[in-house]
């Protein structure tokens, strides 16, 4: 019979680098120094919208806090990628910040790769990293097409 540590037992999480991100995978854990950080959107909450007539009103979903989402090129000694982040996750994205991204994934936007860490994901500051940030390989430069291959 397993006992209560050897069910609960987690494993030690595997740190990669940036060049090392592919389109489609999740999962990822690593350490990052933010280099910039630019707001791209926010959405505030709105009241009902009305028609020109008053008898007929479309409400919008209610109490809605407003969601704000910031691109953030973040990098380590391998290369830069651009992050996406959302609402709580745009404060601790300050220029010169050292990282700790766990559970993040890949998304494709546009045919470009961004990162993104979700609910199921976790950024945590950490004491700043001593390598310098490899700015000249954007992974988010890079354009990838959708390729249907044919088998015969």
């Amino acid at each position: 019979m397993a006992t209560a540590a050897a069910v609960t037992a987690k494993r030690k999480p595997v740190f990669i680098k940036v060049d090392q991100l592919k389109p489609g995978t999740n999962g990822h854990t690593l350490t990052v120094k933010v280099v910039s950080s630019k707001p791209v959107k926010t959405l505030g909450t709105k009241g009902p919208r009305s028609s020109s007539s008053s008898s007929s009103m479309i409400l919008s979903r209610p109490s809605r806090r407003p969601s704000r989402i910031s691109e953030c090129l973040i990098g380590d000694e391998t290369g830069t990628i651009i992050f996406t982040a959302r609402n709580e996750q745009v404060e601790v994205m300050n220029p010169g910040a050292t990282l700790i991204l766990r559970n993040a994934k890949i998304d494709m936007f546009k045919g470009s790769m961004r990162l993104a860490v979700d609910k199921w994901g976790r950024i945590e500051v950490t004491e700043p990293a001593s390598f310098q940030v490899k700015e000249d390989n954007n992974l988010s430069l890079v354009e990838y097409e959708l390729v249907n291959v044919v088998e015969e």
